[in-house]
């Protein structure tokens, strides 16, 4: 396989049709070589239109989100240089070195220690170093660093909890797709005060659940 050929076509001919044109995630794309992050046994896959497996010990319920919908949350959450990143769901930690080549610090958390472990080890093979990796059921977010400027969730959620939601800063963004199949929906959320919040739906999708994911609080707008 051409690698950087493979690279080219999955920029062009996957995600700028989903409306991905800022070039500043374009050009990230090409940079953080998605393939690194691939297990092995699924390295021909890397550029794909798919999800891709990656649950340790046979847990193929975990997958790496099609890199169209990663890079369409990239481009959504628009993340600063001076923005703390909350990600629940690390896998094995590519949506996690996108997010902290835009972002001040990122806090990652993965319920599964064998993904963390791999995470760890590719994000460090990558030579990323503003990440932290932890073991935690995320679910329902990490208030130890909260509130956050931008949360992302690289699984689905029957309902968003609402102390989830209370650790986002005012006019801090969370990105998750939000439903139960077959209707699920990426949604940009928005803190706007103390006590409100804007929805923007971007597009209909279908992707795995994070563990734990229909045990959450509902919290309804």
């Amino acid at each position: 396989m051409n690698i950087e050929k493979a690279r080219f076509n999955m920029i062009e001919q996957q995600i700028r049709p989903w409306n991905v044109l800022d070039p500043s995630v374009l050009s990230l794309l090409s940079v953080v070589k998605r393939e690194d992050f691939v297990p092995a046994a699924h390295k021909d896959l890397a550029f794909a239109d798919i999800e891709i497996p990656i649950g340790a010990k046979g847990n193929a319920s975990q997958t790496m989100l099609a890199p169209k919908i990663e890079a369409r949350m990239l481009q959504e959450l628009a993340i600063r240089n001076t923005d703390k990143v909350l990600e629940i769901g690390t896998g094995t930690g590519y949506m996690a070195a996108l997010l902290a080549a835009k972002a001040e610090y990122v806090y990652s958390v993965e319920i599964d220690p064998g993904l963390a472990e791999i995470a760890r080890n590719n994000l460090q093979q990558a030579g990323v170093a503003n990440v932290s990796v932890e073991i935690g059921d995320g679910v329902q977010g990490r208030s130890s660093d909260a509130p956050y400027d931008v949360i992302v969730l690289s699984g689905s959620l029957p309902v968003l909890p609402e102390r989830l939601l209370n650790q986002l800063k005012i006019g801090g963004r969370l990105a998750a797709v939000v439903g139960e199949a077959p209707v699920m929906q990426l949604q940009v959320i928005t803190r706007t005060s103390e006590d409100a919040f804007s929805t923007n739906p971007i597009f209909e999708t279908v992707v795995a659940p994070l563990t734990n994911a229909a045990q959450s609080n509902k919290f309804v707008f």
